[in-house]
């Protein structure tokens, strides 16, 4: 029996999720980096993810784990400054770590802590990402008229 492992990076959707809570913050006009920044955000568009699980389920040769990230994994300094930029939103205040902690306790953890993880093994069976680079996912996201795959998908459910 083949078995497929999803390991997904944070899934960016324009129907709330990771991404509205990204936002939140900068729409204070209180948008900046968490911690360090350094810590790396493997993220990934819904459309893609989508996508990319369909493709695992119809590749019979896809067996093991696979990385569903965006093929560009960036920092939470860079992923902040880009986020500020579509949004049109300064980012530059800082989220102390110590703050976090004391907000968050333990999960502070998954904020501060992060993997680069980049999806090696789906590129070499042959996917093909619409969206690689986080600038073009998140106006395609934030875009007033979206209609996305995954949306389309809902209206035929």
């Amino acid at each position: 029996m083949r078995r497929v492992i999803l390991r997904t990076g944070l899934v960016l959707s324009a129907q709330g999720g990771v991404l509205a809570r990204l936002m939140l913050p900068f729409n204070l006009l209180a948008g900046g980096p968490l911690g360090s920044g350094k810590q790396w955000y493997p993220w990934i568009h819904i459309d893609d993810e989508i996508r990319a699980i369909r493709f695992l389920m119809e590749t019979p040769q896809a067996e093991g784990a696979f990385n569903l990230t965006a093929p560009n994994p960036l920092t939470n300094h860079d992923l902040s400054r880009i986020l500020g930029k579509v949004m049109n939103r300064p980012a530059f205040m800082p989220t102390p770590a110590f703050a976090l902690q004391m907000v968050l306790g333990e999960m502070a953890t998954i904020v501060l802590d992060g993997q680069r993880a980049v999806p090696n093994r789906l590129l070499k069976l042959g996917f093909q990402f619409t969206f690689s680079d986080l600038e073009p996912a998140l106006r395609d996201l934030l875009s007033p008229s979206k209609n996305t795959l995954s949306s389309v998908m809902a209206e035929h459910a």
